[in-house]
């Protein structure tokens, strides 16, 4: 009997956080769903300006951890979180930030383990994008340097099958090919070829690596 209330509760709660969505996605037009996402969504802090549009597909999943899941989506930015991704919370907190009129994409079977995404212009992961802990991939400088260095922003791209380790920056305008990991600590201001293991501030490709994809 104890166990059948356990699951009357859960399900109750599952339940409730179903109408929570539904609600969300009602007020805020270019926000949706996808039925097979994770309830626990429910319990993220959305900041959505309008115009702004944020789809979540299927599969993504999150901890029921409240607020630890953050999304900022400016006017007329558009954020997509590909279908299987984990928005992992329990460790740090994942704040994903679009400016006004910026992109940013994750693409399917990611894995964003506490880290920070912000684009100010376009932000793109691939298929299986691994970021660990405390990175943080952004486009821009964030401030203006002086009166006569205004910020720059440039777009970043990661490839498919590649794995970020923890407290790794990648900055402005950098791509990454596929196959490729970057070492915990390291600073990424320059473009990393494909299959590359590259480490260090600033970050610099050590030696070649083979297939990850199917890699864990």
């Amino acid at each position: 009997m104890r166990h059948a209330a356990v699951v009357l509760l859960l399900r109750g709660i599952q339940l409730l956080d179903r109408w929570r969505l539904r609600r969300l996605a009602r007020r805020h037009p270019g926000l949706s769903f996808d039925p097979l996402s994770s309830s626990n969504l429910a319990v993220a802090r959305y900041a959505l300006a309008p115009g702004a549009r944020l789809h979540i597909g299927p599969g993504v999943v999150t901890e029921r951890i409240h607020g630890a899941l953050h999304f900022d989506v400016a006017e007329d930015a558009h954020v997509e979180i590909g279908s299987g991704t984990w928005l992992r919370t329990d460790v740090e907190p994942v704040y994903i930030i679009a400016f006004p009129g910026a992109r940013l994409r994750v693409g399917p079977d990611g894995f964003l383990n506490g880290c920070h995404l912000s684009a100010k212009r376009e932000v793109t992961l691939g298929r299986r994008v691994y970021v660990g802990f405390g990175s943080r991939i952004v486009d821009g400088d964030q401030h203006d340097l002086d009166n006569g260095n205004p910020e720059r922003v440039e777009p970043v791209t990661v490839g498919d099958h590649v794995w970020i380790a923890a407290d790794v920056t990648v900055t402005r305008g950098v791509s990454i090919g596929d196959h490729s990991v970057v070492g915990t600590r390291s600073l990424v201001t320059k473009d990393l070829p494909p299959r590359t293991l590259a480490y260090g501030i600033p970050a610099r490709a050590r030696r070649e690596l083979g297939d990850r994809s199917e890699t864990r």
